[in-house]
């Protein structure tokens, strides 16, 4: 299974993929981050592209809860086209500050990954995840699409951050 999962790239983007925001500019996790109303399935909408990630499309990522400082992670994504067979990852990840999580993957054993929600709305329906590295990114929703005034937010808290949203690109689902 050649999964390149979401939160997984947060682990795996030390291994040489280019950085995608200047790291002299400080990272900013949501403070009031609500790791509750975070649970449950989330599309990709965008993300920067890096090299573990090259195949997938039609990404999701749900969070389930575990115990008071763990969630569950499952991400999956559709192989080289959003009709393509299905693959997944599971793996926790521990919530370390307010909007920080470090993740760990069972099929990446001994490692552990940065996770921060930069932004989400107040209706938790749109959220910014970026790794303090600067090597991975994502604009996330709780539908395969977004508004233009949502997705203008999102990039904006990118750019606060230190990316580049110019590049990012889209994620392609099938209309459900």
């Amino acid at each position: 299974m050649r999964l390149i999962p979401l939160i997984a790239l947060a682990l795996l983007t030390a291994c040489g993929s280019p950085s995608f925001r200047d790291t002299t500019v400080p990272m900013t996790a949501q403070a009031d981050f609500d790791v509750t109303r975070y649970l449950g399935t989330w599309y990709e909408i965008a993300r920067f592209p890096v090299s573990f990630q090259q195949s997938c499309t039609a990404t999701t990522a749900t969070y389930g809860f575990k115990d008071d400082t763990t969630i569950t992670v499952l991400n999956q994504c559709k192989l080289g086209e959003p009709w393509g067979p299905v693959d997944q990852i599971k793996g926790t990840a521990d919530i370390v500050g307010p909007g920080q999580l470090s993740v760990k993957f069972f099929r990446i054993p001994f490692v552990r990954g940065d996770y921060w929600v930069l932004w989400v709305d107040d209706a938790y329906e749109t959220a910014v995840v970026g790794v303090p590295n600067g090597r991975a990114g994502w604009i996330l929703a709780r539908s395969p699409e977004i508004s233009p005034e949502k997705r203008s937010r999102a990039e904006v808290v990118f750019r606060r951050n230190g990316y580049d949203p110019a590049r990012l690109t889209e994620t392609a689902h099938v209309a459900e």
